[in-house]
């Protein structure tokens, strides 16, 4: 396929995609708000606030980034036995 025509295809599913998405009225709702929470009301077990509020703020981004830190000095850290050296392998 020609680099003109795969970019014409790209450029016409990027603007589809964009119209329909814009075109939309209703909010999309996750699980939580569709199954677990009707679940738990029909249960006699209503919704309760949460111990640590990560839905607003900076908080789960600062948790993201130490998580990524934690997990970049392991690997970091077991960086020869993740990946031997060829000879060894």
């Amino acid at each position: 396929m020609k680099p003109a025509i795969a970019g014409c295809l790209i450029f016409l599913l990027a603007l589809g995609m964009y119209v329909g998405l814009r075109s939309s009225h209703s909010s999309w709702s996750g699980v939580d708000d569709s199954v677990v929470e009707k679940l738990a009301v029909a249960a006699n077990h209503p919704p309760t606030k949460s111990l640590i509020d990560i839905e607003h703020g900076d908080l789960p981004l600062l948790m993201f980034l130490l998580a990524g830190v934690a997990g970049g000095f392991v690997a970091g850290y077991q960086f020869r036995g993740l990946f031997p050296p060829k000879d060894r392998g």
